[in-house]
């Protein structure tokens, strides 16, 4: 099994493993992939939790998340769904972490909780407010499976379980989503509200409903998430490059968003994320666990 697969190492005293499990088939429109992470030895630290085109399940083992939402509200959970943000979370943890991450769509939070992204936008919310009697059911069962695989098993038993594929669809606004994020955020607002039949003004309106976001944020978001994901690379591009190809006026313009979206610059950025990065590594072309 690859390391995209299947990733462990031990270094200094630091254990981090990540493991990559591909969901039913049903459920594969609103969640790209399972990400089961451990990690132990780090110094007690801070980990900024990213604005990025994707609502964020987590469930947790052995402790729960301390986590400051984008709105300033601070929570420890076991469980929880983040929705859309434009300001990072803050999660705090004591040198060890363990657990599973879970990327949604917008139209996932819908199919699957019956919550609208819009309700969700900015908040992290206890599964038990959005999976009221099934919240508890998940993660016992996932405390208790033997493996990941065990896990990835539950997840698609109980999420099948909760699958609702009546949910009504806004069309238009499903449309512009898929332009912005396709895109990476390069489709100027007005060439997406004329795709879509409105006037900008409309269309910006109707879009934020849906989403709780507006176009052009969400736009911001989608490009944001571009650049630090090319950041990473082992090819270590250069800032002037990244925000030249992610579309950015100049490496300054990156910089400012970079310092609304994390908190910080890209450069002191790099230098304090330390914990290993479930959140933002998620390419379509990347080999997966097999079921």
């Amino acid at each position: 099994m690859s390391c995209a697969e299947r990733c462990s190492v031990s270094e200094m005293g630091v254990s981090s493993e990540m493991e990559r499990g591909v969901p039913h088939p049903r459920l594969r429109s609103f969640i790209p992939e399972y990400t089961g992470y451990r990690t132990s030895g780090l110094p007690p630290g801070v980990h900024v939790g990213l604005p990025s085109q994707w609502l964020t399940l987590i469930v947790a083992f052995d402790a729960g998340v301390d986590v400051t939402a984008p709105t300033g509200e601070r929570d420890t959970y076991w469980a929880m769904l983040a929705g859309l943000h434009a300001r990072p979370a803050i999660v705090r943890h004591d040198g060890s972490t363990h657990g599973i991450l879970i990327p949604l769509t917008p139209a996932g939070a819908s199919a699957l909780f019956s919550t609208p992204a819009s309700q969700l936008a900015s908040v992290i919310a206890p599964l038990d407010a959005v999976l009221p009697g099934g919240a508890t059911e998940l993660v016992d069962r996932l405390a208790s499976a033997a493996s990941w695989r065990a896990r990835w098993a539950v997840l698609d038993d109980l999420l099948l379980r909760q699958l609702h594929t009546d949910v009504e669809s806004d069309l238009l606004m499903g449309h512009a989503w898929c332009s912005i994020v396709g895109s990476h955020g390069s489709i100027p607002i007005g060439d997406i509200a004329s795709e879509v039949g409105l006037n900008r003004q409309h269309f910006s309106r109707r879009f934020t409903q849906k989403y709780g976001l507006s176009p052009k944020v969400m736009s911001r978001v989608v490009r944001f998430e571009r650049a630090h994901r090319m950041i990473r690379l082992p090819t270590h591009p250069s800032l002037a490059n990244v925000a030249a190809a992610c579309g950015y006026a100049d490496q300054a313009h990156m910089t400012r968003d970079f310092n609304e979206f994390t908190g910080s610059s890209p450069t002191v950025w790099i230098r304090d994320e330390l914990l290993p990065s479930v959140q933002d590594d998620r390419s379509p072309s990347r080999p997966r666990s097999t079921r």
